[in-house]
């Protein structure tokens, strides 16, 4: 990965190879993420599973790795749309982006109720003691 640009020429807007580098440094931060929230995972569900019993060990396993990929996707999802709004301008790699970010809706939803048990929008009604409402 080279950068083409150097401070003294300055950024301007529409700069595509500059758009392209932020892109690829996303998406190299997405893995990052979610390698370290899968180490960080196992141990914090190892040393949990030690000292509360495996149950709550499954269960800090389950949250940990569940965060570290909700973030890895939102930095996927991010250099996509970098991606396709500067570089790939076209109605087919706009599609593909709609379809990616419903499918990262859907996993963050369906990883928020199997890690919390509800659904997101339920999260104030939660916090304030009042069920499910």
């Amino acid at each position: 990965m080279t950068w083409v640009w150097a401070a003294e020429d300055g950024v301007k807007i529409g700069d595509f190879a500059l758009a392209a580098e932020v892109a690829e440094v996303l998406e190299m931060l997405a893995i990052a993420a979610i390698l370290i929230g899968v180490v960080a995972a196992i141990v914090l569900g190892l040393v949990v599973g030690f000292d509360a019993g495996v149950d709550s060990g499954v269960e800090r396993f389950k949250r940990a790795i569940a965060r570290g990929l909700l973030v890895g996707l939102d930095l996927l999802i991010a250099a996509d749309v970098i991606k396709t709004v500067t570089l790939e301008g076209t109605l087919e790699s706009a599609a593909v982006l709609a379809i990616l970010v419903v499918i990262r809706t859907f996993l963050s939803w369906t990883l928020i109720l199997e890690v919390e048990g509800r659904w997101p929008w339920q999260r104030n009604s939660f916090a304030n003691g009042k069920g499910t409402e």
